[in-house]
């Protein structure tokens, strides 16, 4: 029976169930659980930046712009699913490791076996892969370039890049040039623009501080398996100083593009994410708790840093794309 409430639920967050729970849940309900979709907004909104830039440019194709959405999304969801399948098969997410006590991991909960999962990560990987062919088809070699970057990026995330300190890097090329840079070359039927790479990473540094979060909340965990991620190499007092400083420079970046003139006054409504911003330096300032705080969901933790930093970027993100909303759609800029 389709149970949409937990698609919601799904879309919205990370429920945490049981064997019982997974097997009356509907297929859809179980692949969004599996993919941990309440992160696509990020991917959604790269995306979207990058067709409202082709659109403000004159150069929108609305078949291509889902094409990429649609692949996007799913080539995403791959990664999530292979990240999962090789942190199993290494071992990773065994002893209660850190991934499977936010949520469920379905191999690591016996929700799925290894087989089912392949299936899976063939399915979802076979329909970003057509999408990509496709806008191929459409646009040309260059975009054959970008699903090439695109899909070594959704192989090779979770080893070797995650595991040598590439994983943050990488994030902030995925969720800024490649995607917002790749969504508006590709909608713009094959054209480019330099300012659109700055705008990119004026959103990309959110995401990326997503990443620094969740890798600093488990630090202890991933040095004691032998993931060097980036807070692993830097230490958690750095890395929470990091996080902080590139909060500051994307609303720098911001400011400096609305200066420059490649993006409108009503981006400065960014600065409606402060208070947020606030709350989250607060938090990043201080040592990570060993034990959840009070009045910390229960639901959420582990994730604690990544937690507030996903808070803070969902509402600075969600900002940053309905002002351009306005700005390209309403005001023609």
């Amino acid at each position: 029976m389709v149970d949409l409430r937990m698609w919601g639920r799904a879309l919205t967050g990370i429920p945490r169930l049981d064997r019982a729970g997974w097997e009356r849940l509907d297929v859809v309900a179980k692949w969004l659980i599996a993919t941990r979709a309440a992160v696509f907004i990020m991917t959604a909104i790269s995306c979207a930046i990058g067709g409202l830039l082709a659109y403000r440019d004159g150069l929108f194709d609305g078949a291509y712009f889902a094409a990429c959405m649609i692949g996007l999304i799913f080539a995403h969801a791959t990664n999530n699913l292979l990240n999962d399948l090789t942190d199993h098969r290494k071992g990773v997410d065994r002893d209660n490791y850190y991934r499977s006590m936010y949520g469920p991991q379905p191999l690591e909960h016996g929700l799925l076996s290894e087989r089912q999962m392949l299936r899976w990560i063939a399915a979802t990987g076979a329909v970003a892969l057509a999408a990509g062919l496709y806008l191929v088809a459409q646009t040309g070699m260059v975009t054959l370039s970008l699903l090439g970057v695109g899909a070594f990026f959704v192989l090779f995330y979770t080893w070797p890049l995650k595991y040598i300190g590439l994983g943050e890097p990488a994030v902030i090329a995925v969720w800024g040039p490649l995607m917002v840079g790749g969504t508006y070359y590709v909608v713009s039927g094959g054209q480019w623009s330099p300012e659109v790479a700055w705008i990119s990473l004026a959103y990309a540094i959110g995401p990326t501080t997503v990443l620094f979060g969740k890798h600093t909340d488990k630090i202890d965990q991933d040095r004691a398996k032998g993931i060097r991620t980036l807070p692993v190499i830097l230490g958690e007092s750095l890395s929470r100083r990091v996080t902080i400083v590139l909060w500051i420079a994307q609303l720098a970046l911001v400011a400096v593009l609305v200066a420059d003139g490649a993006l409108g006054l009503p981006l400065l409504a960014v600065v409606f994410a402060v208070p947020s911003l606030r709350q989250a330096i607060a938090v990043f300032r201080k040592p990570r708790p060993t034990e959840r705080p009070e009045g910390f969901p229960a639901s959420a933790w582990p994730l604690y840093l990544s937690a507030h930093a996903f808070v803070y970027n969902r509402r600075i993100g969600l900002l940053f794309l309905g002002a351009l909303l306005v700005d390209v759609v309403l005001l023609g800029h």
